[in-house]
């Protein structure tokens, strides 16, 4: 009967241990997180800080696994995805937002920034806030803005370091209008693809050339496919964090206040991250055996790109936005 006795209370005892951990694991919310960018981009590196933040503040109520590299699909998946609520969060390039939020295409116009100064304060101030507030219509939940950079053109055939040396090059770009624009101007040929499919599409010729910041270029290896790069720096590319709307609403307010401040503080180490490492990138690029062009003249590219541009979106959504990210200082 002892035996018995003991042997309920040890009985007992486990299963209450098992309940408390059963409780401490549903207390502890674990959240998916996906991302187009390769394990070797700042896009990365600011996605595991974000993860590491979040569970320091939220005294690891909440945690967040991280899929890099389109393991969960490309750009458009991703997003389709938290808006629908298989994805927790997911970030990418403005370009994949515009079809929802037309205002924020403002952001990706040619020359619309003359530094990374002057988009911090536009991206961090008002009007960031409020093109991040328009994506609630689409069940998404905008928390911050990251950082893709300012774009440069590599190709495979030719050096470029003129308007006229893009012509009759097929470029890769993203969907956004005002890239597709400004590289038929340019007399290119550009075809939107999604940033996975780059690499193989560039090795088999499928393309001459695509155009990212350094730390892509590098992060995905296209110096093994393109010989020629130009630091033509012609538009700027942001990248909203964003979460499953009715996801953030069911957090509490300090869940939510510490999912919000982890994103902008993930986004700080991110930008810091990018100033400390693009003169190592291009080095790197360089001793591997890229021709790079640094001293491009910006003034003959944004002549030809950067009013036409301007009023194709003033047209459809007004000047006023257009002035306000440009006299913003």
């Amino acid at each position: 009967m002892k035996t018995a006795f003991k042997f309920s209370r040890r009985a007992l005892l486990g299963l209450s241990v098992l309940a408390l951990a059963q409780l401490a694991n549903a207390q502890t919310l674990r959240l998916k997180m996906a991302h187009s960018g390769a394990e070797a981009e700042t896009q990365h590196a600011a996605a595991l800080e974000f993860a590491k933040q979040v569970k320091t503040r939220t005294n690891g109520q909440i945690e967040i696994q991280v899929y890099p590299g389109s393991i969960l699909g490309n750009d458009n998946s991703a997003i389709a995805g938290v808006r629908g609520g298989t994805i927790d969060l997911t970030t990418s390039g403005t370009p994949y937002y515009t079809g929802m939020v037309g205002r924020m295409n403002v952001l990706d116009l040619p020359y619309m920034f003359n530094s990374a100064e002057h988009a911090y304060k536009v991206l961090d101030g008002s009007i960031g806030r409020g093109l991040l507030d328009e994506l609630e219509a689409h069940n998404l939940k905008g928390l911050a803005f990251w950082e893709v950079g300012f774009r440069s053109l590599t190709n495979s055939r030719r050096p470029v370091k003129t308007p006229e040396d893009i012509k009759g090059l097929k470029i890769r770009t993203t969907p956004n209008p005002a890239h597709l624009k400004a590289f038929q101007l340019f007399g290119a040929t550009p075809t939107p693809m999604p940033l996975a499919e780059v690499f193989p599409a560039l090795d088999n010729k499928a393309v001459d050339g695509q155009e990212n910041p350094v730390g892509i270029v590098r992060g995905n290896k296209f110096n093994e496919v393109q010989k020629y790069m130009s630091m033509t720096r012609h538009a700027y590319t942001a990248m909203p964090v964003v979460m499953n709307k009715a996801k953030f609403s069911a957090l509490t307010p300090a869940q939510q206040q510490a999912m919000t401040e982890a994103a902008l503080a993930a986004g700080s180490f991110q930008r810091d991250l990018i100033r400390k490492t693009e003169a190592g990138d291009l080095a790197y690029l360089r001793a591997n055996g890229m021709q790079i062009e640094e001293n491009i003249n910006p003034e003959p590219f944004r002549k030809i790109v950067a009013e036409p541009i301007k009023q194709m979106f003033a047209e459809k959504y007004g000047a006023q936005l257009v002035d306000a990210v440009a006299n913003t200082r």
